[in-house]
């Protein structure tokens, strides 16, 4: 009998569902997306997402202009859902089955997350969605990556961003900046990279999830990520570099 395909966790930025733009949804963007994890999902491929809300709002930002932090992550969270819609309707419309999972309860739009419910989904084939960050307010949604990887047994968790890894500094700012290949999370922790804050960071340390940094918009970055390919840098979860 062929062992099931392992579980993956991709994390993908909001920023990034806004295709060209900086701010709202990207329907060509989306159409990409559904495509490439339908392909993913047709070989075998049992995917969880989680989603960021920065194309829409970002809670943070807002509580540093002097909105109240607890409303403000509620706002980002209640973005994080809007995405959540958008991509498994670009799922269902490729052609492959797909499921939102909310961490707070939205009603009709998507399920309560519970994690049984979703690890069923994951194995009978579905493209499962999770949105809404852990459901609380001061954590992030890459913590609330960490916290679903863990707990729906994804071995790696993908973090698809606007660059190709993990670099010493900003490569934006500086042409010198220098990607790795690989380290561990110990290692970007003391180098302080900025991959992760320290709560996701220490969950997957803890719980021997590696994380792989990649550039989302490369062509199958996606497909890629989902089937577990190596892309971008790898940051171990435990041993050496």
């Amino acid at each position: 009998m062929t062992s099931p395909a392992p579980r993956v966790l991709l994390k993908l930025s909001g920023e990034v569902l806004a295709g060209p733009g900086e701010k709202g949804l990207d329907p060509q963007t989306l159409d990409s997306i559904g495509t490439q994890l339908k392909a993913a999902l047709d070989e075998g491929a049992r995917i969880a997402i989680v989603l960021g809300g920065g194309n829409l709002f970002r809670g943070l930002s807002a509580a540093a202009q002097g909105m109240d932090r607890v409303g403000a992550d509620q706002m980002g969270m209640l973005a994080t859902v809007i995405n959540g819609i958008a991509v498994v309707d670009a799922v269902r419309r490729a052609g492959a089955p797909a499921e939102l999972y909310t961490a707070f309860s939205v009603g009709p739009v998507g399920a309560p997350y519970v994690r049984d419910r979703a690890r069923a989904a994951l194995d009978r084939g579905a493209c499962v969605v999770l949105a809404g960050g852990t459901g609380n307010p001061f954590f992030s949604t890459d913590s609330g990556a960490a916290l679903r990887a863990a707990e729906l047994g994804c071995g790696v968790l993908y973090k698809g961003t606007k660059v190709d890894g993990v670099f010493d500094k900003d490569p934006a700012l500086h042409k010198d900046a220098r990607r790795f290949e690989s380290l561990t999370i110990d290692e970007m922790l003391d180098q302080r990279l900025g991959v992760m804050d320290l709560t996701a960071a220490t969950m997957c340390r803890e719980n021997k999830i590696d994380i792989r940094v990649y550039k989302m918009s490369e062509d199958q970055a996606i497909y890629r990520a989902a089937m577990g390919q190596p892309l971008g840098t790898l940051v171990c979860a435990v041993g050496q570099s």
